[in-house]
């Protein structure tokens, strides 16, 4: 067998992408709970990503309270725990599984393969993972909040290599191209395979390496098995 660990990125992998009018939905729905412009609100978003990413704000109620100071408006605390809901209930829809993957990873973990996983993500993922179906096919699970770095930091890829106890060479990542990550995996030494879903929207409008990508794609995560 050639390598010796899968790991694999979560939004847009192993769950779908977020669709465009389910995201844009949800924000509204925060910024009609906090009575704050919309515009602006859907703006300190996406610009606070990194900061959400990173573990910077712990909570979905630091999260909103931090863009409603951005705002220069004072919500009251019971509206701030509502506008979280909204944004966890969707964080729990959003992660229910791709169709294939967990079957995907148990055949993987029937073969004696070690599975990683690196997401960048906010912190009411690892909140939530434990009541996934996932939780129990990794061995190892890096998310970004929880180790301060997103990808493509080498530093993310080393982690999960590290705690998996296997070297980059041997690692195959599968990923849909956000965040560099496929270049990103390269540059440490792992094996990076795109998943290309067709006709599947994402919010991500950065997704470069999607966008030149030239190495192994897959359409399905069903092709995984053959990649080994």
């Amino acid at each position: 067998m050639k390598y010796e660990a899968v790991i694999f990125d979560l939004f847009g992998t192993l769950v779908a992408n977020f669709s465009v009018r389910e995201h844009e939905g949800v924000l509204m729905e925060m910024a009609s709970v906090l009575a704050v412009p919309l515009d602006e609100f859907i703006r300190l978003w996406i610009d606070t990503f990194h900061q959400r990413a990173t573990g910077v704000l712990p909570t979905p109620e630091a999260e909103v309270e931090y863009i409603c100071q951005k705002l220069g408006t004072h919500v009251d605390e019971d509206k701030v725990k509502l506008a979280a809901q909204v944004r966890t209930n969707y964080t729990v829809r959003s992660l229910t599984p791709r169709t294939g993957s967990v079957e995907t990873l148990s055949h993987l973990k029937s073969k004696g393969l070690k599975t990683g996983l690196i997401s960048d993500c906010s912190r009411e993922v690892p909140a939530l993972w434990g009541n996934t179906p996932f939780a129990s096919l990794f061995d190892v699970t890096v998310f970004s909040c929880s180790v301060g770095m997103r990808k493509p930091d080498p530093r993310i890829y080393q982690i999960a290599t590290e705690q998996l106890g296997v070297e980059p060479q041997d690692c195959l990542y599968i990923g849909d191209g956000s965040s560099h990550e496929l270049t990103g995996a390269s540059q440490v030494g792992m094996h990076p395979v795109l998943l290309r879903i067709p006709d599947e929207e994402s919010t991500d409008v950065h997704q470069i390496d999607k966008e030149d990508w030239n190495g192994p794609a897959i359409s399905s995560l069903k092709e995984v098995p053959t990649l080994l």
